[in-house]
Formats: structure tokens, sequence, C-alpha cells
């Protein structure tokens, strides 16, 4: 399960996603998320849906692999589910002593399952398109105005860069602590709740070490090549908006005003 996690992964490929501006990229995604929550029934969602499976055709990004993602998190969505279904007040369509299952709780369980899916899924995109030093570019360009009132927007930029590239690292990580320590003869399965947090002790002490010990080494790297911050810095391939990335802005504001349409489809249709 580990190693299904796909957030902060590069996926390398020659498609009209890959080639877009990491800044209409980030923005589309930003926007996307956005529109998750604006969106207030199934035909919206279905929008939605539609609008992502389009991108991920275009990106040449295999399915299997981003749907591999998904199974990481199915435990938050399993759970988000079960406190929608059960703890929602409205029409009762089940009850069974102190268990009561309404309709509004499952048209709300499956809206809240269908936008974590969603918001999952585009947000892999991102990085699943985009490489680091590009995302890097992207939103330290997005953030350039606000250094004009003191925010260190390329230190903020290059700390969210290196957070989304080091998942993926430190998931690698977590796997080889866990099957050192099944080798150990370490249980993680077997025992109620309590008993397996406790377990996981062995596997978080170890995993907190590595962690400084992989920053110290990124430090370490990057005093080494001089790095003192944004100022003065230049870069070797300089990010700039082309063509394609004016059509992906239009249809990215069509797609918005369609999902602002779809709202007035009805509160469940």
């Amino acid at each position: 399960m580990i190693r299904d996690i796909t957030l902060g992964q590069y996926y390398p490929a020659d498609s009209p996603v890959h080639r877009l501006d990491a800044r209409v990229k980030i923005t589309a995604t930003m926007l996307y998320i956005v529109e998750l929550f604006l969106v207030k029934n199934f035909a919206g969602f279905l929008i939605a849906a539609a609008a992502l499976f389009a991108v991920i055709a275009l990106s040449r990004v295999p399915l299997r692999f981003i749907f591999r993602g998904l199974t990481a998190v199915f435990l938050i969505i399993f759970f988000t589910l079960i406190l929608n279904i059960f703890l929602t007040d409205g029409r009762v369509l089940w009850h069974w002593k102190f268990i009561t299952i309404t309709y509004e709780g499952v048209i709300r369980a499956a809206f809240m399952a269908i936008r974590l899916v969603l918001l999952i899924i585009g947000s892999s995109i991102l990085t699943l398109t985009t490489k680091p030093i590009e995302l890097t570019d992207g939103l330290e360009k997005l953030m350039s105005p606000l250094s004009k009132i003191g925010v260190p927007s390329h230190e903020i930029a290059l700390m969210m860069t290196i957070a989304l590239r080091f998942i993926p690292t430190l998931m690698e990580e977590t796997d080889k602590i866990i099957k050192a320590q099944q080798a150990r003869g370490a249980d993680f399965e077997s025992g109620n709740i309590i008993q397996r947090a406790k377990s996981l002790i062995p596997i978080l002490v170890p995993l907190f070490i590595s962690s400084f010990r992989i920053a110290q080494e990124l430090a370490l790297a990057m005093e080494a090549r001089c790095y003192h911050g944004g100022k003065g810095r230049t870069r070797m391939n300089e990010i700039h908006f082309h063509r394609g990335d004016a059509v992906a802005a239009v249809l990215l504001i069509g797609f918005l005003a369609v999902i602002i349409a779809s709202r007035q489809l009805g509160s469940v249709l």
C-alpha cells in the first residue's frame, strides 16, 4: 500500500499536458479543487469527472497508475462514508436500534466520496505531469507579486516542492522499515486498535530519524552548490506562456462557467 501513493511522483511522457506551462497547471488544479466544492448535484460531478478523464487521456498517464494512488487513502474515504451515512439527519431509510440511515446521509456520503476521489486524482495529475523544478518555478512566478510586500515567495515555493518531491522517498523508506521490522518478528496486523497503534512505534521512531538524516543531507547538498535563497538566482530554462497555454486557460474558464451553470440543474440530479 505504501508504494501505491502516486502524489509527488513524476511520470515522464510526451503529451500536451506535460508541455503546458506549470503556472497554468497549478492554477487549473487549484480552480478544479474549488469547483469540486461548488458542485451540488450529480450532473456537476459527471461534468467534472468527464473533464478530468479527458485531461488524463491527453496526459498519456496510464489509468492503472493513477487509480493505484487511491488505494492508500481508501480507509479515509471509507471512514468519511460511514460518518456521513450514519450521522446525518433527514428522511429515515432504515433504522435498527441505535443505527439510522437517512436519504440525506446517503446522498451526502456519495457526494463526499466522489469529491475526494476526483480531488485526489486531480491533484495527482499535477505532480505526475510536472517536473519538480518546473513546479518550483511555476509556484514562485505565481507568488512573485507577494514578494513586493515581504513574502519570501521563492523559499515558500521551494519548501512546497521539496515536500511534494520527498513524499515518494519517505514512503519507500517507510516500506523498508516495515519489512525490516517484520523480518525481526514484529506483528502489525494482530490485536486491537490500541495494540496496533503501539506496534507503530518501532516504525515511527526510525522514520523520524531517517527524515532528519535526509533533510540534513539535502541542506548540505544545497550549501555545497552555493544556494543562498532566490535573490539574484538565474535559471537555465525559463518558463514561457505559449499558444497551448492560452487554449488551456480558455477551456478552464469555460469549464468553470459550466460548473456554475450545473448548480441550477437541481440539488441532487
